[in-house]
């Protein structure tokens, strides 16, 4: 009981939150960065502000994506290990919103409906908004949710992927890996997913699908580049 009262404590998640910050950037400082496409950076200038999907268990490195001149929000749990993750994300230069990801189509659990108005909000303030794309606890199936806020906000989502040479990768149901510093870090990015405004539910099958293939793409894209020292 003690020591669940401990680290639920804001001190101790302040603690491991800029802990975490600092470890995560030591990754950053120390790693051997490739960025695929290499002008993705001004390829993405028109279509600001930009929805940016990731599996879940790369989204710890989600701050690295953007630019000093970028504002940006990263959609994080409300979840214990998720108010850590939020104080790491904070410290390291980017807003947070708090709730749940897809829950197929309900929205109103943990916190749904405030995250999606939170996204569509922050969109609307010019922000990028940064989230995983798979339905909680299944790995590498998207939900609908993301391109929900694609076709409601009209912006696009861009697929992306990071990942390192060195690496702990765990037993989880998310794939995660632990970064490691002194990596070959690659951050590879697809082509923009425009969806098309008032979607029916087929459309949104058909790039939810597409949003799916392209992460899956991405991901192996990123793993060529940091495991067999490929080049963009």
């Amino acid at each position: 009981m003690l020591v669940r009262r401990m680290t639920r404590s804001r001190p101790f998640q302040t603690a491991l939150g800029a802990i975490g910050a600092a470890y995560l950037r030591l990754v950053w400082k120390t790693s051997r960065v490739t960025i695929e496409p290499a002008d993705i950076y001004e390829r993405i200038v028109p279509d600001l502000p930009i929805i940016v999907a990731l599996w879940h268990g790369q989204h710890l490195m989600a701050p690295f994506l953007r630019r000093a001149e970028h504002r940006a929000k990263v959609l994080i749990s409300r979840h214990r290990d998720g108010e850590i993750n939020a104080i790491a994300v904070e410290r390291l230069g980017s807003g947070t919103i708090r709730g749940s990801g897809d829950h197929g189509r309900r929205f109103d659990r943990k916190g749904g409906v405030g995250a999606f108005k939170g996204m569509l909000e922050a969109l609307g303030e010019g922000y990028i908004v940064v989230l995983t794309a798979d339905i909680p606890k299944v790995a590498r199936v998207a939900g609908e949710g993301i391109v929900k806020l694609a076709s409601v906000s009209g912006r696009p989502i861009y697929p992306a992927a990071v990942a390192t040479s060195r690496r702990i990768e765990i037993d989880s149901w998310d794939r995660s890996a632990v970064n490691l510093p002194f990596s070959r870090l690659a951050i590879v990015a697809g082509s923009p997913i425009r969806v098309p405004d008032r979607a029916d539910r087929a459309t949104l099958e058909n790039y939810r699908s597409l949003v799916e293939s392209e992460l899956n793409a991405a991901t192996a894209r990123a793993y060529a580049i940091v495991d067999r020292g490929e080049q963009g």
